[in-house]
């Protein structure tokens, strides 16, 4: 344990799923339900090696319970031997009539407005901006209310990053511009928490180690 660690109770890996069949069909996935491809399933096999490698441990999986993040957390909650759970609150965004649906259909059928303010419905039926802020808050509020430990979370790339404007205090602007996060497919970031100092420490982004060639590794 490096020495910064022993002032945090709470140590969080946030993860995005790997490679689904969605991601290589260029469609906006949402609420979709699309399965991991070939890739995806060897990527979340290296993940899995890489992290017993370096003798990572976890007391808990939580996972998105849409087929490419479940199908990564039980590849992972197997090779680990680590207990696996569920929460709809960590699915990805509601993006309404968008989802499913290919970039060409979306700029075709659905062009983006010149303004859309953080209360204004993406994808005409589906969450706001602010609605999945709120929902980030409250994923947050219930991990740093858990006994302390070590803690996976597998979910999707738009809501980790409401996830971690959370984290980091950042609020939702117009447009969804502002801060952006970079999570590719099993791509992770660790946070650590200090809840009598309400500290947040982010100490990676888009880690993706276990996918680098050992003499590419970064220092």
């Amino acid at each position: 344990m490096a020495d910064f660690e022993k002032s945090f109770t709470h140590r969080i890996t946030l993860l995005r799923h790997g490679e689904s069949s969605g991601n290589v069909n260029g469609v906006y996935q949402g609420r979709a339900e699309f399965d991991l491809t070939d890739k995806g399933r060897t990527q979340s096999r290296s993940l899995a090696a890489y992290w017993q490698q370096e003798e990572v441990n976890f007391d808990q999986i939580i996972s998105s319970p849409q087929s490419r993040a479940r199908q990564t957390a039980e590849i992972l909650a197997k090779s680990l031997s680590v207990p696996l759970e569920f929460d709809d609150n960590w699915r990805e965004i509601d993006n309404g009539v968008l989802a499913g649906k290919t970039l060409d259909e979306v700029k075709q059928n659905h062009p983006t407005p010149d303004f859309r303010s953080p209360f204004v419905s993406i994808g005409e039926t589906g969450e706001s901006n602010w609605d999945l802020y709120l929902r980030a808050g409250a994923v947050v509020q219930n991990l740093v209310h858990r006994s302390p430990g070590s803690y996976l979370v597998i979910s999707h790339g738009g809501f980790l990053n409401r996830v971690l404007y959370v984290m980091l205090g950042i609020i939702p602007q117009v447009n969804f511009r502002g801060a952006r996060f970079h999570f590719q497919n099993t791509s992770f970031a660790v946070v650590y928490y200090d809840p009598k100092r309400h500290i947040w420490l982010l100490d990676r982004l888009n880690d993706r180690s276990h996918l680098i060639d050992s003499n590419k590794k970064q220092a």
